[in-house]
């Protein structure tokens, strides 16, 4: 800043009367000499000494509008300071709720986990009291472990090796809670690499349904898939006295209840060797019907007869009767396995829409730089819902 000096004009020392303090604009000739006009020289001197007096006040006014431009500067300045550090609060803050809200998801991905290892515990310890239970001797009859199927056995016994032997498909039903995903990788060293690595942060930013993309992550669990499978199983087949098995059916032009319908009328007449059928109904990815008759006694003879003609659609087509077998479980062994290929993920937030949110599991667990690979299918249960996947057997050479 200017001294108190540099901040005044000064007038030369000039002795001046009490009534002479003070100069008045237009009073200029009757202050210097109130008898009379001065001479030139003394007006010239007044005139030099006004230019001083106007150069010094002009000097003044630059020094106060460059304060003035600094002032403003500086309030800028101060005024940008202040948005950036109000940017950076907001950004602290709503950093601090993104972690409330992930240690708010972690709570609620442990509960799910303690809830599910609470139901597998008391399956477990259902099926090991029912073990316990079991003497040595005593036939373990566990349909419940099972689904029930029918099967149809359509090739002859080449070898007397082979009779006690019986391949099974396994189809199993496992449950999903809402806010989980089963992904299948088609290589089982990425499923193994992402279930070691347990937590993944996905990224959100491609979607346009979150308000924050630049901000919006989730953090999820990878877990494997862990289920019970059949070691050894023991079946005890029965031919049943009131089924009988129709196979070799005709490929015409109607439905499959109209089908239905004619062979339960055929059979049920007593000159064709049948009787009243009580239910009717297709084998699973079968083209054979298994008929129920309501009284014994009915099926052997048709058995043994094998063939026989059926009218349909005026035509008369030859159809086998072979018989139904029941099939009882007497022995099952069960043993954990775990599937190479398929990874459980589970504490996957409601936040996008159900297929967003596949896309964008999708295309994170994809990328080699987050140690996934290519994925060979996925499924995703949205949070407050429930799911059921069926896992088939891995034919993958």
């Amino acid at each position: 800043m200017d001294s108190e000096e540099d901040s005044f004009v000064r007038l030369h020392d000039e002795p001046e009367s009490p009534e002479q303090s003070t100069v008045q604009p237009g009073e200029g000739m009757d202050r210097l000499d109130p008898d009379g006009p001065e001479s030139p020289e003394e007006l010239r001197r007044e005139i030099e000494r006004f230019k001083e007096l106007h150069s010094l006040l002009e000097q003044e006014c630059v020094k106060l509008r460059m304060a003035k431009e600094a002032a403003e500067q500086r309030t800028q300045e101060l005024r940008k300071e202040g948005e950036i550090l109000h940017k950076i609060i907001e950004h602290q803050i709503s950093l601090k709720r993104d972690e409330e809200r992930a240690h708010q998801m972690d709570i609620l991905v442990e509960r799910e986990k303690n809830t599910r290892l609470r139901m597998e515990k008391q399956v477990l310890e259902n099926k090991l009291e029912k073990l316990k239970r079991c003497s040595q001797g005593d036939l373990v009859m566990m349909q419940s472990d099972l689904p029930e199927k029918k099967m149809v056995f359509k090739e002859l016994v080449a070898n007397k090796e082979d009779m006690n032997k019986l391949m099974l498909t396994p189809q199993i039903h496992y449950p999903l809670p809402g806010g989980s995903a089963l992904i299948t990788f088609e290589e089982a060293e990425v499923a193994q690499r992402i279930i070691e690595m347990k937590e993944h942060m996905v990224e959100l930013s491609c979607w346009e349904e979150v308000e924050d993309l630049d901000q919006c992550r989730i953090r999820v669990q990878a877990a494997p898939v862990e289920i019970l499978l059949p070691s050894a199983l023991e079946i005890r087949l029965t031919q049943s006295s009131r089924n009988i098995l129709v196979s070799d059916l005709p490929s015409v032009d109607i439905s499959e209840e109209t089908l239905l319908d004619k062979l339960e009328l055929f059979f049920s007449k007593k000159k064709n060797g049948g009787s009243e059928v009580e239910r009717r109904e297709f084998l699973d990815n079968s083209n054979q019907v298994v008929l129920t008759f309501a009284q014994d006694g009915v099926a052997e003879p048709l058995i043994e007869r094998g063939h026989v003609q059926i009218p349909i659609l005026g035509r008369k087509y030859e159809v086998k009767i072979s018989p139904y077998m029941n099939g009882d479980i007497t022995d099952l062994q069960l043993q954990p396995s775990r599937c190479p290929r398929t990874v459980l993920l589970s504490g996957i937030p409601d936040v996008l829409a159900e297929e967003s949110m596949k896309d964008t599991l999708e295309i994170h667990f994809q990328k080699a730089s987050r140690g996934g690979g290519e994925v060979d299918s996925l499924t995703y249960v949205p949070a407050g819902r429930t799911g059921l996947a069926v896992l088939v057997e891995d034919t993958q050479g």
